[in-house]
């Protein structure tokens, strides 16, 4: 029997977190982390005002998840959708906006697909990541195109210190195995890091209709950095990644072993200089790579992006500006489209300026970018913070933002060339409370998304020339509005966080729910040290969704209960081990897919001391 969440118990939930958290004394302080995906430069995290979240290797290892979106699903106001098992097709809605409208980068490195849009996310393993920054709301300003309601930005592991190995061995449920090694460290002027991760798996039945067989997968995955430090003020780094999936899947014709093979591919190489204490400079030149193919069903196309960035930064007193000058060029190559090959490009010229004085802090950014396709394209953000006491801040925002249409939807047998850009405009404001071990954050929202493409299908909705089955076509408008509750708190030696989202995606046409994307959903964690073991338990609650945009077909709530739990056996070796979906519910994020029973597995690590 499903979970069926109501909202006053959700909201009691809670605000568990959040009364702890004020009832609590502070703990002793910390360094203020560094983040640099809001503005695209290194800020304290005091000084940042856009709505962000920080996942640090630490935390990953904690957290005991087994795939990027099943991390990035915990953490406030995103959402999930998934076709099956760890490999099924997965979309993640930030303020319940589509999945492409979140832009991915990996190390600095622009990952999308210019067929589906978006991000495949089972294409990444945890195991290459180091850190992860989110950062919720438009930031179209900064990043141009697609950034329309965050960006996601991944980093991989880097070297410091002497040499450190890294071996770690697991088996779970399914029959599923994984092996991962990696070597990180320093010598002199020079950093490296090199990893390497293979995992696999027998699956299960994922299909509620279809051919009653096992869905698999395989993935394997390798990266690497390379950074070298010419003088105090001159770094030279290059970066690389690649992994390949190949996961089963229930086709169209009965009886086939389906694969989807999936290959994605990222290579970054930047200088960065500082030419004195206020001015430094970082030019980055970037491709990332993802191919996407079935079989036996002949499919394949590819997405490849290269970017060229300069940045200029000049730092004056409480001042700081930002001139950045960005060219992206975007080449689809698919079967379907016409011609088989097709690009675009985009040349930008981004503006910033951030002022922290005093209680006050703003933050203003423009940006214009000059489409090959749809000419000129401006975008705007302006926010600002005030600190009414100390560890408490006030913030408000507003900003605009767009998507170019993807070379698919453009060119494609059911595209048409005269699609506009999705556009949207935000709005919102936000309560913070930081202090050492304790944090506490409200922020409410409103966005409006105009031009919003949609996929047609039916006679008399398409031109002649377009396919029988359907064509895209801007025809929508949505509004995204909501509130999200975020709290920390750290009590004794136990870890608590909480998380809980109210919102109301829905079409302005037809005032219809979003399909796949609740209206409530909240998650509720502890973590502690008993007896020589980390401890950590966690609770995902999500509310009903439709699974269609006419909200005919619903899909039951749910909660789940996940554990972990993990500890130091001699010197150099840790176990680890974790149930997810303890109690064993039926669930499905998509309609006739399965999501994974009760799951477990367990892993040994080894890493010199």
């Amino acid at each position: 029997m499903t979970f069926r969440p109501s909202p006053s118990r959700l909201l009691a939930l809670s605000l568990v977190a959040p009364s702890a958290a004020l009832a609590q004394p502070a703990s002793p302080s910390t360094l203020d982390p560094i983040v640099v995906t809001a503005t695209r430069v290194q800020q304290p995290l005091t000084d940042v005002l856009a709505d962000v979240t920080l996942i640090d290797r630490a935390a990953i290892e904690r957290s005991g998840a087994t795939g990027l979106a099943d991390l990035l699903v915990r953490q406030p106001g995103i959402a999930m959708s998934r076709n099956g098992g760890p490999a099924g097709t997965t979309s993640l809605f930030v303020r319940g906006a589509e999945n492409r409208f979140t832009p991915v980068f990996i190390d600095g490195v622009r990952v999308d697909s210019q067929a589906t849009g978006g991000f495949s996310w089972s294409a990444i393993p945890l195991s290459q990541i180091d850190r992860i920054e989110i950062v919720r709301g438009p930031a179209a300003a900064v990043y141009g195109s697609d950034a329309m309601a965050g960006v996601v930005q991944i980093f991989t592991r880097r070297g410091e210190g002497p040499p450190t190995p890294t071996v770690l061995v697991g088996i779970g449920s399914n029959d599923t195995r994984r092996a991962e090694a990696s070597v990180r460290g320093r010598s002199g002027a020079i950093d490296y890091s090199l990893g390497l991760a293979g995992e696999r798996s027998d699956g299960f039945d994922s299909q509620v209709t279809g051919n009653p067989d096992e869905d698999g997968y395989r993935r394997r995955s390798a990266s690497g950095s390379l950074g070298w430090r010419l003088d105090d003020a001159h770094r030279v780094e290059l970066t690389a990644l690649a992994s390949r999936l190949d996961a089963q899947f229930d086709g169209f014709m009965p009886g086939f072993d389906d694969h989807a093979l999936q290959h994605l591919r990222t290579l970054g190489a930047a200088w960065s200089a500082r030419w004195s204490d206020r001015y430094s400079t970082r030019l980055a030149l970037s491709r990332g790579t993802e191919r996407y193919e079935t079989t036996p069903s002949p499919y394949v196309t590819e997405t490849r992006v290269t970017s060229y960035l300069l940045q200029n930064e000049w730092r004056l007193g409480a001042h700081r500006f930002n001139i950045d000058l960005e060219r992206r060029e975007d080449r689809l190559d698919n079967a379907s489209t016409s011609p088989a090959v097709t690009d675009r490009f985009q040349n930008a010229l981004a503006l910033g300026w951030g002022l922290r004085q005093g209680a006050h802090t703003v933050q203003l950014n423009a940006r214009h970018d000059d489409d090959s396709e749809f000419g000129g394209q401006s975008t705007g953000s302006l926010a600002y913070g005030f600190e009414f006491r100390p560890d408490w801040r006030i913030t408000a925002s507003a900003g605009t933002a767009f998507r170019a249409p993807t070379l698919f939807q453009r060119f494609s047998i059911y595209g048409l060339p005269t699609l506009r850009p999705e556009r949207a405009q935000n709005r919102e404001i936000g309560l913070r409370y930081a202090s050492a071990g304790t944090s506490f954050s409200a922020v409410a929202y409103r966005s409006r998304v105009r031009e919003l493409i949609n996929f047609l299908s039916g006679p008399g909705n398409c031109p002649p020339t377009a396919s029988a089955f359907g064509c895209y076509a801007n025809t929508g408008q949505a509004e995204l509005e909501g509130l999200t509750l975020a709290a920390g708190h750290r009590l004794g030696s136990v870890n608590l966080s909480a998380s809980f989202d109210l919102q109301d995606p829905r079409d302005l046409a037809t005032g219809n729910q979003l399909p796949r994307r609740a209206r409530r959903f909240a998650t509720l964690a502890a973590d502690t040290r008993v007896a020589g073991w980390t401890t950590g338990a966690e609770l995902q609650l999500v509310d009903d969704r439709f699974n269609n945009a006419a909200n005919t077909q619903r899909l039951p709530g749910y909660g789940l209960l996940n554990l972990h739990a993990s500890t130091a056996i001699g010197r150099d070796w840790r176990l680890l081990a974790r149930i997810d979906n303890v109690a064993g519910k039926d669930w499905q994020t998509a309609l006739g897919y399965r999501m994974p029973g009760r799951m477990a597995q367990v892993a040994l690590q080894w890493e010199p001391k």
